[in-house]
């Protein structure tokens, strides 16, 4: 993966904005770059023009979710969502493009390399809390979906935020260079994430959130061919589909999946 540094800063607001920045909102702008040049090469010019019409400052802040906007491009427009909708129709309706390409590709890397289902199903899903905050995306998605998937996903889907920046040479996972050559130092975790790691290296579950940050980190390919037709069998397995539809079967969630319904509802 390589990204011009120059244009990166350009859209962070210019290089004097970048530093202003926490370590982890620096890796967190970098992952989002990476996923909107997935669906528009042209990005950051796109974000450009529209900093020109509605100004250089963003009017939202920078941890909302996808699903709300960024506060300087015009919103899309949402689909109407099924009575009863399922992971399916939030994958396909309600997870902004560029990211479903994304996490599609995670997942289908997990697939070729013989991961089980639970483990290809946590690459698939381990971005989805992104939709509603991209703060601590890893702890929402695991609340999310934690009354439907069983407790080794949950655990795959939680620990992999913390998990990214450290490095594991026993399944070839190295400190991604690209912070380092965008940003000239190392990553430097918050103590939460810190502690999070130290947590999940000593669990038994490890590997199953190690494996997501192995499948993540080259899933940015532009050109690569994606599909969901190769996961709805693992999806009907391995994801426990209330009746009722996720937002309405009165799960302690169920408010967190109807957000994603309803984004515009004022209260």
């Amino acid at each position: 993966m390589q990204i011009d540094r120059e244009t990166f800063f350009s859209v962070l607001g210019g290089e004097q904005a970048a530093e202003r920045l926490t370590d982890e909102e620096r890796a967190d702008a970098l992952d989002h770059y990476l996923i909107e040049q997935l669906n528009a090469p042209d990005y950051a010019e796109a974000l450009a023009r529209a900093r020109q019409t509605n100004g250089a400052t963003p009017t939202i802040r920078r941890g909302t979710g996808n699903i709300f906007g960024d506060g300087r491009q015009a919103l899309i427009e949402l689909a109407p969502m099924p009575k009863r909708p399922s992971l399916l129709d939030f994958l396909r309706l309600r997870t902004i493009f560029p990211s479903v390409r994304h996490v599609l590709q995670s997942a289908e890397e997990a697939r070729k390399s013989g991961a089980t289902e639970e483990q290809i199903l946590a690459c698939l899903l381990h971005d989805l809390g992104q939709s509603l905050t991209k703060v601590d995306h890893g702890w929402w998605c695991a609340q999310m979906i934690e009354p439907y998937v069983s407790e080794k996903v949950t655990f795959a889907v939680r620990y992999h935020q913390a998990l990214r920046f450290f490095p594991d040479e026993s399944v070839g996972y190295e400190y991604p260079d690209l912070y380092v050559q965008i940003f000239g130092k190392d990553y430097v975790p918050e103590p939460y994430i810190s502690a999070a790691y130290e947590y999940a290296r000593k669990h038994s579950w490890y590997m199953e959130a190690r494996l997501v940050t192995v499948h993540d980190l080259y899933a940015f390919d532009p050109d690569a061919k994606v599909s969901l037709d190769p996961f709805v069998d693992i999806i009907g397995r391995n994801f426990r589909q209330p009746a009722e539809g996720l937002g309405f079967d009165n799960s302690p969630v169920a408010h967190m999946w109807r957000s994603l319904i309803f984004p515009n509802h004022p209260l």
